[in-house]
């Protein structure tokens, strides 16, 4: 799918900065930039003051790292193609590995990037247990890092708003489910959230925000009526994990699913298909880049979305920037948006949108005020009140 092709009509600005801002640098400010490649002039001219400041290591040109989630996932390949249309441009080198959502390989790739001596590396890997060890070597190398969606200790963190993601999420499935089978469904309903417990607290928050959204739309819902799964974040364990469960879902009941990511979301309405209960399953999916499942699903109703196909117009500038010694913000926050089968085009114009009236979406500002004031109190989350957003 060519680049050019993707995302046209996005919100003016797509990243919070927390808890600083970010100066202007060869007309990028993060804190306003609409999320389009810049030009190749631009991304030259960064490279040129960046390599003033920190000289690349060959003496020649710099030689960027990026180690992918997994390379055959549909988000971490839109990501990967992002980033490489944008070294490209800017006349670097990129060496790209495959974490293969295993924390110990991704210590064997950071390793190599060290041996190579890599002038700056993006790190997309999911298990939070191996994120300081991996730091230490790139520490020791001084190599400056970005984490995407996942922190490691001392380096910049890019990622989704989990807060608000989540709780837009959660609160947009209930209303949807209320739209469709009227307001009774939340007395015999089932929530079924896919979790993924090995990516420690941060991507919790999008799925505890799933949760608390949810309820907030939905007040009263039974507790025992919403269960958790383990997806390790792939459409084929989250598709064995929802059909152990099905059998613990009276055969009447409606299933409401949402999930840490589009793919997770994709499995669990398949092992639901699987056992003949579309007709009672709605979901609501994360990240919006299961476009084809999206549109051809009529339990899909939406997604939030994240652009990841957007991710290296952030993520190469904002690398080069710390290069050139420019001030930077320890985070940057993604800002979402909902992608459904009634807006697609104007977000992925290969797709047609759908002609049906859309869901009247009302956001819980006030719920999630407290849902944020409960985050900030939770100590669990001290070191990283940084990624909490004030609203």
């Amino acid at each position: 799918m060519p680049l050019s092709s993707l995302v046209r009509t996005v919100p003016a600005a797509l990243l919070i900065l927390l808890p600083a801002q970010a100066e202007e640098f060869h007309g990028f400010d993060p804190a306003v930039f609409d999320g389009r490649m810049l030009a190749p002039e631009q991304l030259e001219a960064m490279v040129a003051d960046a390599q003033h400041n920190t000289p690349p290591r060959n003496g020649v040109s710099y030689v960027f790292g990026f180690a992918n989630l997994q390379r055959d996932m549909i988000f971490g390949i839109r990501v990967e193609e992002s980033i490489k249309a944008n070294v490209e441009a800017a006349g670097m080198e990129v060496l790209v590995a495959d974490n293969r959502l295993d924390g110990a390989t991704a210590l064997s790739n950071a390793q190599s990037f060290v041996r190579r001596q890599v002038d700056y590396v993006i790190e997309f890997q999911t298990d939070i247990n191996f994120g300081p060890v991996i730091m230490q070597h790139f520490d020791r190398a001084q190599t400056g890092v970005i984490a995407i969606d996942i922190p490691m200790p001392g380096a910049i963190f890019f990622g989704a708003d989990n807060p608000r993601s989540g709780f837009m999420c959660g609160s947009y499935l209930a209303q949807a489910a209320r739209e469709r089978f009227g307001p009774q469904v939340f007395e015999t309903a089932y929530l079924v959230v896919g979790e993924l417990p090995q990516s420690g607290v941060i991507p919790a928050m999008r799925t505890n925000g799933q949760v608390a959204g949810f309820l907030a739309a939905a007040p009263g819902f039974a507790e025992e009526r919403i269960i958790k799964i383990d997806t390790k974040n792939t459409l084929q364990y989250s598709f064995q994990q929802m059909g152990n469960v099905l059998g613990r879902i009276p055969s009447d009941a409606p299933i409401l699913i949402t999930a840490i990511n589009d793919q997770s979301v994709t499995g669990m309405l398949r092992a639901v298909k699987q056992k003949g209960r579309q007709p009672y399953a709605l979901a609501v999916g994360m990240g919006a880049d299961e476009q084809e499942t999206l549109i051809g699903e009529e339990n899909f109703v939406a997604s939030v979305a994240y652009f990841p196909e957007r991710y290296g117009n952030y993520l190469i500038p904002i690398a080069l920037m710390q290069l050139a010694g420019r001030p930077l913000p320890s985070a940057f926050l993604v800002q979402h948006v909902f992608v459904t089968p009634a807006n697609i085009c104007k977000y992925y114009p290969e797709f047609p949108c759908v002609d049906e009236e859309a869901l009247a979406y009302e956001f819980p500002a006030k719920a999630f005020a407290e849902h944020l004031h409960s985050l900030k109190a939770n100590l669990e989350l001290a070191e990283y009140r940084e990624l909490i957003p004030d609203h």
